[in-house]
């Protein structure tokens, strides 16, 4: 890992791949860390592509923040800070979920630092689970994912299929997302009340491709994918079997989706 200092704190990141390769920026999920891509980098770094998968702050590696600097606006600004800091020219950014999230913003508002934008079971609308997930923010806020159901966080940012199949990956977040801390109810706070962004998309003019998983239990289509598409005059794809966690779930499928989306 390496660090950078942004706007007074310090974000964790991975620079690797191909030295001269555009570079992918990687944008995480709440309740995971950069490490989520790892899969999916191995494969962008095959086709030619370096790759910028980083800790957003007041997660994984990266400075602990205030609540107000752990909104989806905050979180945005210190990507694009990041961007610009490690002078990396334009980015195709990639987020999955939360990540989707910032990638939105950052195609509505720092156009100039991309190429292009996907997102993985993202949203480009206000939160419609607010009554169900604001309890378990405030759970987790209270006594962190240890004393929280963690069996309900994976039903969330899993499908069905990888559920079933249990295995290693399910088993490492299982076990990554026990050891989250009480700071994780503030992230989860400001991810669910968020802002919509919808109108603010559009008049985006960087290519945007939205990816949903058919077995996605936050974010099913049509609002991660063909809404997003509308907005921003993009497009979708549905990926199978998938749930939330895409990138994860399925990188290969997600690679090939990607690098077809970079070169068109």
């Amino acid at each position: 890992m390496e660090y950078a200092e942004i706007n007074g704190g310090r974000i964790a990141y991975e620079l690797a791949g191909p030295q001269e390769g555009e570079v992918v920026l990687l944008s995480h999920s709440l309740f995971f860390d950069h490490t989520m891509f790892d899969p999916l980098a191995e494969l962008l770094h095959d086709a030619g592509y370096r790759t910028l998968a980083y800790d957003h702050p007041g997660q994984g590696a990266s400075s602990r923040v205030t609540l107000a600097e752990l909104s989806m606006d905050a979180l945005t600004e210190a990507a694009a800070a990041l961007v610009r800091t490690l002078d990396l020219g334009q980015v195709h950014a990639v987020g999955n979920s939360m990540g989707g999230f910032i990638t939105l913003r950052l195609a509505a508002r720092h156009p100039e630092l991309l190429r292009t934008v996907t997102t993985l079971g993202a949203s480009a609308e206000e939160e419609y689970q607010l009554a169900e997930f604001g309890p378990l923010a405030e759970a987790l806020g209270q006594d962190g994912a240890a004393a929280a159901n963690v069996e309900t966080l994976l039903y969330i940012m899993f499908g069905d299929t990888s559920l079933a199949n249990g295995g290693d990956v399910v088993d490492h977040w299982r076990s990554y997302m026990s050891a989250l801390d009480t700071s994780i109810g503030a992230a989860a706070y400001q991810v669910i009340h968020r802002d919509r962004i919808y109108e603010e998309l559009q008049d985006v003019s960087v290519p945007v491709l939205a990816i949903a998983g058919d077995e996605d239990h936050a974010y099913p289509q049509p609002i991660s994918g063909s809404n997003i598409a509308t907005a921003t005059h993009g497009r979708h794809e549905t990926v199978s079997p998938a749930g939330h966690s895409v990138a994860l779930e399925q990188p290969q499928v997600v690679a090939e989706l990607l690098i077809k989306h970079f070169t068109s």
